[in-house]
């Protein structure tokens, strides 16, 4: 049986969305703001409505936060806004000459205009081992509950391979809960191809004093399992150099992957994600795709970019639902993400691309964990990150988009003002 829907018969059009993210139900609220009246509805994929990710690792995960808190909005909001949520339902195929999506169980949606928001799906770990019991990754707020109860009683030995962002806050969450943690990470410090090695080593440092066990350069050769009655149940984790690190579960933590899928099924244009303009158009008109799985043009890079953080699906499907509703639109905002571990909180705001090679600069002490750091190229700052200092993302924002070069060393000395580093202020992106 079809899906009913308007915008086939000449009545209103209806535009469909394949996500149940952040990004998804910001496009929505883009859409309805730009003007579009036409008939909406999200294809949630997952039996709930659109939820926020960065708590399942944070604050959902930690039990300080309600489970009301992650969603984006609550069931009256769709209503009152008169989008159609299909909860549960899976998008399987886009058929790109007909306009037609169609979803498990055999209904199909004819659409005006797509949006594709499918995000991203956990990095199995490739090894042996990666099916056993107790073998936990975090993507879904399912994924996130199941670890919760796990790591809730305490006292367990937890493993965590990778030493990313994901890692390094299950860590601090199973830390929380009086459980024993080692995180393997294969980089000299803890998000070292990310922050460089100074800053890593301020992370590094601050698990350790939370007595997390740090292995750094560590090789993983499998996972293991039990004998007897706990056969098919995590027991270790084996190194490359032999070693076996007994534990209670295992979390992986090595990454996401596009779902693109249905994208390159349907015979879009590829390219680490599924490669969209500044208005988040891809190569066929009428399809758009916008959040994790989106390599997006960026007018300031000159370069696609594809960014896996909770602040693009926001800002960026918020624009994407603009630009479906025919609201010229040129995405231009820089990328901004968060962490909260122990007692350090961060902002990065930036162009990891352009800070890899950059040179840092550090206002603060890093010792203390109370600093702001910079990268800079050619004199131009082009990422900051606020570590336990506040009220300054906009201010290093700012410093970003200013095509003013800076001086190295009045960046770093606290008794001058940022702001007085700016001159002229640079005007806010544009959408």
């Amino acid at each position: 049986m079809s899906v009913a829907v308007a915008g086939r018969d000449g009545a209103a059009e209806h535009h469909v969305i394949i996500g149940g993210g952040l990004a998804a139900a910001r496009a929505a609220e883009g859409m309805r703001a730009a003007g579009f009246t036409g008939q909406l509805s999200i294809v949630a994929g997952e039996d709930e409505y659109p939820y926020i990710r960065p708590p399942l690792s944070k604050e959902y995960l930690s039990g300080s936060a309600e489970r009301a808190s992650i969603f984006v909005h609550d069931a009256a909001w769709y209503a009152e806004h008169d989008v159609r949520v299909l909860r549960g339902r899976t998008a399987v195929a886009v058929t790109l000459a007909d306009q037609v999506v169609s979803l498990d169980g055999g209904d199909v949606l004819h659409y005006d205009r797509l949006l594709i928001a499918s995000g991203a799906r956990s990095r199995r770990y490739p090894g042996p081992g990666a099916e056993l019991d107790g073998v936990h990754h975090l993507r879904t707020v399912g994924e996130s509950e199941a670890l919760a109860a796990a790591l809730a009683p305490g006292g367990k030995r937890v493993v965590i391979i990778g030493s990313g962002w994901i890692g390094l806050e299950v860590a601090a969450a199973a830390r929380g809960y009086g459980n024993t943690v080692t995180v393997l990470g294969r980089e000299s410090v803890p998000l070292e191809n990310v922050v460089g090695p100074e800053i890593g080593a301020v992370f590094d440092a601050l698990h350790r004093a939370n007595g997390v066990g740090l292995r750094n350069a560590a090789g993983v050769s499998g996972i293991e399992g039990g004998v007897g009655e706990r056969a098919g149940v995590v027991s270790g984790v084996r190194l490359s150099d032999g070693e076996l690190l007994q534990a209670d579960l295992v979390v992986v933590g090595i990454g996401a992957l596009p779902n693109v899928e249905l994208a390159e099924a349907a015979g879009l244009a590829l390219d680490n994600g599924i490669l969209v303009d500044e208005g988040f158009r891809s190569s066929h008109p009428g399809v758009f795709a916008v959040g994790d799985v989106a390599n997006v043009f960026h007018p300031v890079l000159g370069s696609h970019l594809r960014v896996e953080h909770w602040a693009t699906a926001k800002d960026a499907g918020f624009a994407a639902g603009e630009s479906m509703a025919g609201r010229a639109t040129s995405y231009e905002q820089i990328p901004y993400f968060y962490t909260d571990q122990f007692d350090l909180g961060m902002e990065y705001s930036g162009y990891g691309i352009w800070a890899a090679d950059a040179e840092l600069v550090v206002r603060g002490n890093l010792a203390e964990r109370e600093f702001i750091a910079f990268w800079l190229r050619a004199d131009r700052v082009v990422a900051g990150m606020n570590v336990n200092v506040w009220d300054v993302n906009e201010t290093v924002q700012a410093l970003i988009r200013s095509a003013e070069p800076v001086d190295a060393a009045r960046l770093a000395d606290p008794a001058v003002p940022l702001a007085a580093l700016l001159g002229a202020r640079p005007s806010g992106a544009v959408r």
